[in-house]
């Protein structure tokens, strides 16, 4: 069986970019990508920031070199997923058109099309092309036939933990010799049907968010698209490209403690953690960063921060989330998370954590507030969805 994975290309459309450089310039400056709603129709556009991609449907689509006519076939999700999955295979010059290597593309979404279904469902001309973009599988065949893709694909859909669960699937694959390599990761879009449910939740910050802090009040919405191409050293060892670092564990747990909320005692994010930390060759107290989910709601930050401390007690390795650049970008924030991840043990770079004045009474941590320029050699991400299916990634120096 395959054992050792390596991540050689990295892709991602955000708030904070159109691309990896865009992204990583504007996490060493900590310039957020959370404003006012300009893009996304709706009736809470002065009510609400959200993370908007700084493109509408038409500069996307003349990005990816698409005529105006084209977007009746994609969504605004769709769109997003090409620019990410080709940025990332680019990076990683795999040739697809090489058939002795199989590779397959993994992509996960929570809401899929349905930003073009909230369009056109209104059309006085019913235009019934929604029909056919609406499902989540329908942005995955989108981005394969992009990107020139005819191998495996399929799509994962478990929440705002999609984006990891779609990397574990890659893995596998690879582990148990079906593919040799795999484009995993993850994309959103907003909708209006988005930003109503979290509304009605009552977790949404109308200012800014503030992951882990004390007076937080909820979280940011997102879109976005983040990409990382997996290989096994057979695909790796007639290539040039050198692999930016490995995958040392990973796991996925659930507690299905609750629909929408996380277990006060952080216990499926405390499995996601420990069992991917014990499957590594790291102790616990070797890992220099955590990319924790952070996303500035009162019950996910306690129940992060305590499920850490069950692992670390007072002495907790370093941390912040990247959840004030980039708002919560659902399905697609594993994905950045993981490209971002990559970026931190490639730069050596540990992210501020935005906006953070007051650590939660309860737990007394403090995630970084300023970038740190340092050797990483392994950062632990973590990304934990409704229903309580959490899941944790470890990406290690080569």
């Amino acid at each position: 069986m395959q054992k050792d994975i390596f991540v050689t290309g990295i892709g991602i459309i955000s708030a904070i970019g159109n691309n990896s450089h865009q992204c990583l310039q504007s996490l060493k400056e900590e310039k957020t990508g959370v404003d006012k709603i300009k893009y996304l129709k709706t009736i809470h556009k002065d009510s609400f920031n959200l993370a908007e991609v700084k493109m509408s449907n038409e500069q996307l689509l003349d990005y990816l070199n698409l005529p105006g006519s084209e977007y009746r076939n994609h969504t605004r999700t769709s769109l997003l997923g090409c620019i990410a999955a080709k940025e990332a295979l680019d990076d990683s010059q795999i040739n697809l058109k090489d058939k002795k290597l199989k590779t397959a593309l993994i992509s996960a979404t929570t809401v899929g099309g349905m930003d073009k279904t909230e369009s056109d469902i209104l059309n006085s001309d019913v235009n019934i092309d929604f029909l056919y973009t609406h499902a989540c599988g329908d942005s995955t065949n989108k981005i394969a036939k992009h990107i020139g893709l005819d191998g495996y694909r399929t799509t994962i859909s478990t929440a705002c933990s999609s984006g990891t669960n779609a990397i574990i699937h890659g893995i596998q694959l690879i582990r148990n010799g079906i593919v040799d390599r795999a484009i995993v990761g993850g994309v959103d879009a907003l909708s209006k049907f988005t930003l109503n449910g979290f509304n009605s939740l009552m977790i949404l910050d109308k200012g800014f968010c503030k992951p882990f802090d004390e007076n937080r009040k909820g979280l940011n919405l997102g879109e976005a698209a983040g990409f990382i191409v997996i290989e096994s050293s057979k695909s790796l060892k007639d290539k040039e490209k050198q692999a930016y670092c490995k995958i040392s564990g990973f796991s996925n747990a659930n507690d299905a403690y609750h629909q929408t909320a996380s277990s006060p005692e952080g216990e499926g994010a405390y499995r996601a953690m420990k069992s991917a930390i014990e499957m590594s060759p790291f102790k616990a107290e070797e890992i220099d960063y955590i990319n924790v989910h952070g996303t500035g709601t009162s019950n996910n930050d306690l129940s992060e921060g305590t499920a850490i401390k069950r692992i670390y007690g007072e002495d907790c390795p370093k941390f912040s989330s990247t959840k004030a650049y980039t708002g919560h970008t659902l399905g697609a924030a594993a994905g950045i998370e993981a490209v971002f991840s990559v970026m931190s043990i490639r730069e050596g770079l540990i992210y501020p954590n935005l906006n953070f004045e007051t650590p939660i009474s309860e737990l007394n941590m403090i995630p970084e507030t300023q970038l740190l320029k340092t050797d990483v050699k392994s950062v632990l991400s973590n990304s934990f969805g409704f229903g309580g299916n959490n899941s944790s990634i470890l990406f290690s120096k080569l």
